[in-house]
């Protein structure tokens, strides 16, 4: 029998509570007790945490489009700058017009060119670790958001002296999908001075003609130029470009620490086996992630005898959908050699898979090796903060003490 998704008696989970964020899961395994994939939630959308209902509905591309335009108008930002930027990003369009924006940067993250800057992202991170692992101690969250980002400054050919006076507009940003209407200020200050960063930049290397042959901004401006993307979208794409490389990766860097943290053994195989590291950021996207998925039904949808009515916010928790119990042995459990870690939907699923998915875990996968190697022993020396869990999600701070380790041949 179908019923509408109003009627039915679901859960209601307080997910913009700070206590959710600590510990999603408990909150979710106690809602599957009432129903095995649905709740409610204190922001008006429904919740869907069960692996296979998201793999399927994600996958719905003719039946839902993505929520950003929900977001702006539940945030109040209508009319701003940061709500003209979010509803026109990538992310935001269906075809032709998001075929036609992503087509005119993909190329440059295919696995193919990814790898072709494995010797960057080694470069940089031994760097950051030549000034920061003789410390002894630090807070390894402000640590790893140095990484990403200026790997993609180097992608993109900007200079990375930018990001200091940047960073607070990135990390703001980052927020974005949070549903913290107070930030709303924050995050219209943010997209101004992200924009006119990014055309100071587009100017400048208009004038140069610098930068190498096949970095991002160059792509990006012949793309322009030849009429495939419009200079707004440009602009637009750089915005999210530099965010992206700022803020989940270094939360999903974070994240496997704190993972680490609790399998010391595992940490210190890291150090030695290069092949391993892959198995290990394998593992961590299924165990927790960073994103989640924010659909809006397009027209009536009905599944497993649930009718979504048209216009219904879905919000799907990628970041833990890896701890169901029905998809995966001993779910909770951070086991790097399970055979099936690659099922994860850390990435989304359908046309708006994350387009950086095989530069995320190239760096993760450098990234860890290396600091394994420079940091032995780790052990937490202080509280652990969370971010709001809606939108994207980890761990704002993450104190950590540790034995320095020396810079091996060839790092």
């Amino acid at each position: 029998m179908i019923r509408p998704v109003a009627e039915l008696a679901l859960p209601q989970l307080a997910i913009q509570d700070a206590a959710f964020a600590v510990d999603p899961m408990r909150y979710i395994d106690a809602a599957r007790q009432e129903h095995p994939w649905l709740a409610r939630t204190d922001t008006g959308y429904f919740l869907v945490h069960e692996y296979q209902a998201i793999r399927d509905l994600a996958y719905m591309d003719d039946k839902f489009r993505p929520a950003m335009d929900g977001i702006t108008e539940f945030m109040g930002g209508k009319g701003g700058p940061w709500a003209e930027f979010f509803d026109n990003t990538m992310l935001a369009k269906n075809p032709p017009e998001h075929t036609r924006i992503r087509n005119s940067v993909a190329a440059s993250f295919t696995p193919r060119n990814v790898n072709r800057h494995r010797g960057l992202m080694r470069k940089v991170i031994s760097e950051l670790l030549d000034t920061w692992a003789p410390k002894g101690a630090f807070d390894f969250a402000e640590f790893a958001s140095n990484f990403p980002v200026t790997v993609m400054f180097g992608l993109i050919g900007a200079s990375p002296e930018a990001l200091p006076r940047i960073r607070k507009w990135l990390e703001t940003q980052g927020m974005s999908a949070n549903l913290v209407r107070a930030m709303l200020p924050d995050l219209n200050e943010a997209i101004e001075n992200l924009w006119l960063f990014v055309h100071a930049l587009v100017v400048e290397r208009r004038k140069s003609g610098g930068g190498n042959e096949d970095d991002v901004l160059n792509a990006l401006i012949a793309a322009t130029d030849s009429g495939q993307i419009s200079d707004a979208e440009l602009h637009n794409l750089l915005i999210f470009l530099f965010g992206a490389g700022y803020d989940t990766s270094k939360n999903m860097l974070t994240l496997i620490m704190h993972a680490m943290l609790q399998n010391p053994q595992t940490w210190a195989r890291c150090a030695d086996d290069r092949p391993f590291c892959d198995k290990v950021v394998e593992e961590a996207f299924r165990h927790t992630s960073v994103s989640s998925l924010y659909r809006i039904a397009t027209g009536d949808v009905v599944y497993r005898d649930v009718l979504f009515p048209k216009d219904t916010i879905l919000f799907m928790t990628l970041q833990v959908s890896g701890q169901d119990p029905n998809a995966f042995p001993d779910a909770g459990k951070f086991d790097p050699e399970r055979a099936d870690a690659g099922r994860h939907v850390a990435f989304g699923r359908g046309m708006h898979m994350c387009l950086g998915q095989h530069l995320a875990r190239a760096q993760l996968q450098e990234g860890v090796h290396l600091i394994a190697q420079r940091l032995k022993n780790p052990r937490l020396v202080g509280e652990i903060t969370w971010r709001p869990f809606p939108g994207v999600w980890g761990i704002a701070s993450l104190p950590i003490a540790f034995e320095p380790g020396t810079r091996r041949v060839g790092a």
